[in-house]
């Protein structure tokens, strides 16, 4: 069975009480529950959010060194802000694929630039939650990357 870790930066815990126009009504509870639901038996998942930079940089280390398969993460603002975040990312060497609720490139011109994305094997923009499913699935029927 694959180890994928679903990791979310700042301000996700907020998620179906922070501007419902750009990210939706649905919990972050919400999330985990569909993911489990699709996903329970085919893989194994760990969920983190945390609103402080080092706890998910410490937590992508610890990832690593348990040997996970993949990992979707939604760094938030961190996407655009977080040279730290990126190198943990490129240190831990697993793949990565980055997911954004909202598409970041029909947002603010400050959201379009991504500092994590070099570090992933990909990015999903703009999907809602589907875009961590579809980020799981591919880790699930990939096995080139993982």
């Amino acid at each position: 069975m694959k180890k994928l870790a679903i990791l979310n930066g700042p301000n996700l815990d907020r998620l179906g009480k922070r501007e419902p126009e750009i990210y939706g009504s649905a919990s972050l509870a919400d999330l985990e529950q569909a993911m489990r639901a699709e996903f329970s038996s085919a893989a194994e998942l760990e969920f983190f959010q945390s609103n402080h930079e080092g706890a998910v940089i410490d937590r992508i280390a610890n990832l690593a060194d348990r040997k996970f398969d993949g990992v979707v993460i939604n760094p938030g603002a961190w996407t655009h802000t977080s040279v730290a975040l990126r190198d943990a990312l490129l240190a831990a060497n697993l793949p990565t694929i980055e997911v954004h609720i909202s598409n970041i490139y029909r947002r603010e011109e400050f959201r379009h630039k991504s500092l994590t994305a070099a570090a992933c094997v990909a990015v999903i923009s703009g999907l809602g939650f589907e875009g961590y499913h579809a980020a799981a699935r591919f880790f699930l029927r990939s096995s080139a990357l993982v």
